[in-house]
């Protein structure tokens, strides 16, 4: 059977940190009213992430394995799961749940509204972040996001988090076009799909900082030189 929502879960060296988070999001929809599956795509991790799914398949129904020998990059195995995926709905999330499942369900009205991409901000009214990111992160968050706004995506405040559901045709269209495989790959799928004309919303959501998060301070500048490069490719 279609399943409603399809969840892909990029996963890297997500050992530690992954078995809770599926733990999490099988107990928060074994009551939901849709049909889903979990797709966790595994980017060529070093360490036993692979093995641990593998594992949790055999309880957690309808969780699924994609894993890759080579690393992508964090855009190359969300663009895989998102084609891969059967869901009428296609969320992706982090290993780390820094935003829960059940965030999910306030997204469903607006996809019935007829909207075909609706993602998570941690910076527009009714966010909670949990504890909030370190004063560093959020000034050079504001600038990466002013440059943004700029560029591709005016009036979006909150392009980077991990938390962003598209319709199955969205999904497709707009994941068939992507080239970014690391940090921008989420910018480059908004402004995909405001170039599709496809009908997007952003919704607050409660969000908990990880203080084991990958981004590092580099990160930020490969983000503005890939936000560049979306730029023109979208004018040529």
């Amino acid at each position: 059977m279609k399943p409603y929502l399809s969840i892909i879960i990029p996963a890297y060296n997500e050992a530690k940190r992954i078995p809770q988070t599926l733990i999490d999001i099988d107990y928060r929809l074994e009551n939901a009213s849709f049909s889903y599956e979990i797709i966790v795509v595994d980017d060529g991790s070093k360490d036993a992430t692979v093995e641990i799914v593998k594992k949790l398949s055999e309880t957690i129904k309808n969780l699924k394995l994609i894993a890759n020998e080579e690393n992508k990059g964090k855009g190359g195995v969300v663009k895989q799961g998102m084609l891969s995926a059967n869901g009428t709905i296609r969320l992706f999330m982090d290993a780390d749940n820094s935003t829960s499942i059940d965030q999910f369900f306030q997204m469903i009205d607006y996809f019935k509204q007829g909207y075909d991409v609706v993602f998570g901000s941690r910076d527009i009214k009714g966010a909670k972040l949990e504890p909030p990111q370190p004063f560093y992160r959020r000034v050079l968050g504001d600038i990466g996001n002013l440059i943004i706004q700029i560029l591709l995506l005016p009036g979006i405040k909150d392009t980077q988090c991990g938390f962003k559901a598209f319709t199955e045709e969205a999904a497709q269209k707009i994941f068939s076009l992507t080239k970014i495989n690391r940090w921008a790959f989420d910018v480059e799928a908004l402004a995909l799909a405001k170039h599709l004309g496809f009908k997007i919303k952003e919704v607050p959501i409660v969000w908990r900082n990880d203080s084991e998060s990958k981004v590092k301070l580099s990160s930020y500048l490969q983000v503005f030189v890939e936000v560049v490069k979306i730029r023109m490719w979208l004018w040529k």
